[in-house]
Order: structure tokens, then sequence, then C-alpha cells
């Protein structure tokens, strides 16, 4: 017989090209639930053709597009959602609109991940421009003092695909610093655009190192888990308090429109059972 309903998860690029997504796509791919169904998404162009969020007011503009896919995706009926940027971009905006589903993002998943590993973590970035709102985010997660610190690399997220064995170099440097000089017990990578560094740096340096497109996905089929066999749905009272429907309804702007722009879906495995 067929197994119970797949999980449905999405990782949500807040970008509006799709230039990225296969990238993400093979990474679900290779490190889903096989009663996981993934749908990798990105932006529509006309909210503007960003590859990438690096400046806050690359933020402000597709921060409308975040909320309008969340909102999207619950109502479509999914799980869990990943939102692809380790400023955790709308974060907390999306939660209030998620209704049932669960709302994740890079930095938060990374930072439970590696503080479940060791005691004391560095963040490898790729521009110092990055590390005051990153280091703003790892306080507010209440891990500030846990912090290593972080260590740029100048490479900018269109960058760190470009040329692997510049990247994996300039990687390996950083981290020899957090690990050798200032004693980090594990690292995280700030910024999603690094997938595929991880293992290779890991061997290196001996210690964890945090993949955050991965943390990001798996936190949020962790969560959808959980759900699914728990029953912990998000909290809707107090500060998680959702708007009114009738008030989005009479403003308008949430539910018009393309709410996304490119597509692939992760199937699920079939898996079935053969009787005694």
């Amino acid at each position: 017989m067929q197994t119970d309903k797949p999980l449905k998860v999405m990782y949500l690029s807040p970008t509006g090209r799709d230039d990225y997504d296969q990238i993400f796509a093979d990474m679900t791919a290779a490190h889903k639930l096989p009663n996981t169904e993934v749908h990798v998404t990105s932006l529509p162009p006309q909210d503007g053709a960003f590859t990438h969020i690096e400046f806050r007011s690359y933020e402000a503009m597709v921060t409308r597009g975040i909320i309008r896919a969340t909102r999207a995706a619950a109502r479509e009926g999914f799980d869990a959602l990943a939102i692809g940027c380790f400023y955790d971009t709308a974060l907390h905006d999306a939660r209030e609109i998620s209704g049932e589903m669960i709302v994740t993002a890079p930095c938060t998943a990374s930072l439970e991940i590696a503080t479940s590993l060791a005691n004391r973590f560095g963040v490898i970035v790729g521009r110092r421009k990055w590390v005051d709102q990153m280091e703003a985010t790892v306080r507010s997660n209440g891990q500030g003092d846990r912090l290593s610190g972080f260590y740029h690399v100048e490479l900018g997220v269109n960058d760190f695909q470009v040329d692997h064995q510049r990247t994996n170099n300039l990687l390996l440097e950083a981290g020899r610093k957090a690990v050798e000089e200032d004693y980090a017990e594990a690292l995280v990578l700030g910024c999603t655009l690094e997938v595929g560094f991880y293992k290779e740096l890991e061997k290196e340096l001996g210690v964890p190192v945090i993949d955050p497109s991965i943390a990001a996905f798996k936190r949020a089929e962790y969560a959808a888990l959980l759900k699914r066999q728990c029953g912990w749905i998000p909290s809707r009272k107090w500060s998680c308090e959702a708007p009114p429907e009738d008030e989005i309804a009479r403003f308008g702007g949430f539910d018009d429109g393309e709410f996304f722009g490119s597509r692939i879906v992760v199937p699920a495995e079939t898996i079935t059972a053969n009787a005694a």
C-alpha cells in the first residue's frame, strides 16, 4: 500500500531570477527524506530581477514578494517553508502570515544546529558589509556569547560559484583563523550560495561546518515532521498574532497577481509495501 501523504516543503529563493534554483533543487534532492516533496521557487521577475539581496534596500524591495509567496505557499498546503537568505529576510513578517505552515531561514536554522554540536562557533561571510546585520541576527537569537567572530572573504553573493577553487581557498583561510586563532569549535557558512563547500572544509579543519542552505531546508523538513507527528503548529497568540483576514481583503495586495517565478519540483519517492 502507499505510505502516508508526503511532507511538502518549499525552499524560496527571495530573488526575481532563477539562476540558482537548480543548485538548490539538487541540494534538496540529495538531503531530503524519501517521503518529502520539495518545491524550489523564486520570486516573479516583476518583483525585481535581483540576483542577490546583499543590501538592505534590496531586502526592502523583495520583502513584499516574500510575504505574498509565503501566504500563497500556506494556501497551497505546504507544511513548511525556508526563506533562502542568510539575512533571514522577512522571517518574522512571513511567520505572521503563514497560518499553520512553519517558516524558517538559514541563519536561525544554522545557529540551532551549530550550537547543538559545539559551545563556540564562527561565521564565515562573503563581505564585511554583511557583518553588522548578521551579528544582530545572531544576538537576537541569544547566541552572541557563543560567537567567536565573523570572518569575511570579500566575495559577493554572485562570486561564490564562479571559481570554486578560489572560493574554497578563501573559505579555508578564513576557517583556519576562526578555528586555530579564535578557537571556534564549529563553523557556519554565512551565504546560501556557499552550498557544497562544507565537506572539504570539514576535512581540512576538523570541525563541523554548517551549510546554511542545507540547514534551512532540513530544519523546515524536521519542523514539518514534528507538526505531522506531534501536532506542534505555530502559535498565533500575542506577538505571533496574524493580521485579520477582513483587513487583508480590504487592503488588497496580498492575494492578487503572480506569487512565484520559476518552480522546480523534487518529488517524494513512491514507496509501497507488499502484503505479508
